[in-house]
């Protein structure tokens, strides 16, 4: 197992600027009424473009870890699912609709099926994964770092494809603590899902 530098103490790309109108604070209510082409996400009420349509690389390793989990997951109450789909993280005493925060995780693991509804998920997942693709990698290791963390995910995934590593962070008392860094022949424990793993070469089968 190598060790790796921290997303913090790593240099990153800066992500694309918030677009629309800076001034404004965005609502997931004002997501349903927005007429544009392009797929968003609103961080902390900010809107930022999504990348264009996902790399070969990215989408390989995508299905990879969805086709893995979702076997380990199969009878299970637990629910897999992979972007695109809206995830609606919740504000404390406020409506849905107030949430400045709606994400879409490339891939997310709800054990709790009252928040998972039609047109979104309405609360916070157990697990979310991120693959780290160009100028996303800033949206990946400190925005969604944070909101992610605010919201009580209790484990967060980053897997950098360039590099072929994955890092794995833990909630412990409302913060994260770094697991470690996976690299080639490892197998990564899930450590909020008892019993789920997956091996890197698997994640990695094919790329």
């Amino acid at each position: 197992m190598k060790d790796y530098k921290t997303v913090e103490e790593s240099k990153i790309d800066e992500v694309d600027e918030p677009v629309i109108d800076y001034n404004k604070v965005y609502t997931y209510g004002d997501y349903l009424k927005l007429e544009i082409d392009e797929m968003v996400e609103i961080i902390r009420g900010k809107i930022f473009r999504m990348s264009p349509a996902p790399r070969t690389k990215h989408q390989i390793i995508n299905g990879n870890i969805f086709y893995r989990l979702r076997q380990q997951l199969e009878g299970q109450k637990c629910k897999i699912f992979n972007a695109p789909i809206d995830v609606v993280l919740p504000i404390e005493n406020k409506k849905r609709t107030k949430s400045t925060t709606v994400v879409q995780p490339d891939i997310c693991v709800i054990c709790d099926p009252k928040i998972i509804e039609d047109k979104a998920v309405f609360g916070t997942p157990d697990f979310v994964i991120e693959i780290v693709a160009g100028k996303d990698v800033k949206r990946d290791t400190q925005y969604k770092y944070s909101v992610y963390e605010e919201a009580g995910v209790g484990e967060y995934w980053i897997v950098f494809g360039e590099m072929r590593f994955v890092e794995v962070y833990i909630l412990k008392n409302g913060k994260y603590q770094r697991l470690n860094a996976f690299s080639e022949d490892d197998i990564i424990p899930v450590k909020t899902l008892p019993g789920l793993s997956i091996n890197m070469n698997d994640i990695f089968e094919g790329v």
